[in-house]
């Protein structure tokens, strides 16, 4: 049944009503602390069985079960990994190689967030890690807050599309279910250079080139440790993302970050008592994030299954570690992601994607169309999930990229960008996570007026960019 009759007489098609129901579920989760998965779940059973006349079989027929078991499987292998200590010991590996440098500091900052993002941590859990500790060395060492908070988010972005990370398996799961040409790896390398090279403008334009001369002390570690207290408590929360149900806010997080309590004090004797060199459970730890790279990229096995047998490898090498660990597994963005995508598979059968596609070639104009689909993922990310941004529109814009008008992956590389580059804004969890952890000599209210403004640039700037760099070089 496509055809709908409206309480005034008149019909509305099962398109145009799903799109409705579409941008009131990102209203929603954009004004109201609710999480869009659990909102798509509703909208599914809504728009499939009352109007389509789906039965919940053929509804639930589209849950991702694939995409279930891997953002389970990687986000509690980075659980164990955080709660024995190897993600504490990389931080202060990384730093510890910055010497007297203190310009390396913002790379060291971008480097490792990338890294943790990379290896399977969803963003804002390793914004909510690096950005006290980046922070603090911003105070200690008069960096501008505004330049290190920027380049710990962009680092975050500059790894999440790794083939192992959230995003990357998100996007290159809903391509592989269609017949456009994957590359895991492209997407991955032009997020990550994206990122960089903003991050390298932001460095030079914040005064980055006057730190060349700098030096600094043996307060490094002892910095990262203090602070590692703050992100503890923001990690303990259990970070998820901006309009799915997170209740991660600058107030929340401070007040989080400072009342860790004895969970943080003991992380923090276990980051000094460490401090001389890795442990047994941390070392197998670090093979085991190699091995999960290498088997599930260099053979082709399923990232799911191989991050969690990985897991419960470290589990039963260290039980200790895994205490607590399924709880810190994102179930929030697991109900975000399986909930839009079975929604998403209602649409389907519902003719919203062929509709929507099918407007969008009506244009004549594939360039404006790419350009446009890129906006519209910028602007609605800037308020909501990035996820569910992409998990929505990547669907859509299939049906258009298969006519084969236009080059699909840089098409769908330039959305994810602009997708995620935008999580700057202080109105996402990462924006959030930065204002929340600025340093104490710093006015609050000019930082976030600082952070709204680079936000706004980003908004702006980033989606045409992203498609002047990706999508029209493939045209020509």
């Amino acid at each position: 049944m496509h055809i709908t009759q409206s309480p005034g007489g008149t019909t509305m098609s099962a398109p145009v009503l799903s799109i409705i129901i579409l941008a009131v579920m990102f209203l929603l989760a954009t004004v109201l602390p609710l999480n869009m998965g659990a909102l798509a779940f509703v909208g599914a059973f809504l728009l499939g069985s009352v109007f389509l006349g789906m039965s919940t079989n053929d509804i639930l027929a589209n849950f991702p079960g694939g995409l279930f078991l891997t953002i389970v499987g990687v986000t509690y292998l980075f659980a164990i990994a955080q709660n024995n200590g190897t993600i504490d010991l990389l931080v202060r590996g990384a730093v510890r190689m910055v010497g007297s440098k203190v310009a390396l500091i913002p790379w060291v900052m971008f480097a490792i967030t990338a890294l943790i993002t990379a290896v399977g941590a969803l963003s804002p859990a390793a914004v909510a890690i690096i950005a006290p500790i980046a922070l603090s060395f911003a105070a200690k060492h008069k960096i501008n807050p505004l330049m290190m908070g920027m380049m710990v988010i962009h680092g975050a972005q500059a790894g999440g599309f790794s083939p192992i990370a959230v995003y990357g398996v998100t996007v290159n799961g809903i391509i592989a279910k269609t017949d456009l040409a994957a590359s895991p790896m492209a997407i991955f390398l032009a997020s990550f250079f994206f990122n960089l090279v903003i991050a390298l403008v932001l460095f030079i334009v914040l005064g980055g080139n006057k730190l060349l001369s700098s030096k600094t002390g043996q307060m490094i570690e002892q910095a990262a440790e203090t602070r590692m207290k703050v992100s503890v408590g923001a990690r303990a929360a259990g970070v998820t993302l901006q309009g799915s149900g997170s209740d991660i806010s600058p107030a929340s997080v401070s007040a989080k970050g400072s009342s860790a309590g004895a969970d943080a004090d003991k992380t923090a004797e276990k980051t000094a008592a460490g401090s001389a060199g890795a442990t047994m459970p941390q070392l197998v730890t670090i093979i085991g994030l190699i091995a999960l790279a290498v088997i599930s990229l260099g053979f082709k096995v399923d990232v799911g299954f191989v991050s969690i047998t990985i897991a419960i490898i470290l589990a039963l090498v260290s039980p200790e570690a895994q205490k607590g660990a399924v709880n810190k597994i994102s179930w929030s963005t697991v109900l975000l992601i399986c909930g839009m995508l079975t929604f998403v598979g209602v649409l389907e059968e519902a003719g919203t994607i062929k509709f929507v596609s099918s407007g969008v070639a009506d244009l004549g104009m594939p360039l404006l169309a790419a350009l446009l689909i890129c906006y519209i993922g910028g602007i609605v990310s800037a308020f909501a999930s990035s996820t569910a941004i992409l998990a929505a529109l990547i669907p859509l814009a299939v049906p258009f990229l298969a006519s084969g008008e236009i080059g699909a992956v840089g098409v769908i590389a330039a959305l994810a960008v602009s997708s995620t580059i935008v999580d700057v804004s202080p109105f996402s969890t990462n924006g959030a996570l930065v204002l929340a952890n600025a340093p104490e000599d710093v006015d609050k209210d000019k930082f976030y007026k600082q952070i709204l403004a680079y936000s706004g640039i980003v908004v702006v700037a980033g989606p045409a960019i992203a498609w002047l760099v990706m999508v029209v070089p493939g045209w020509m």
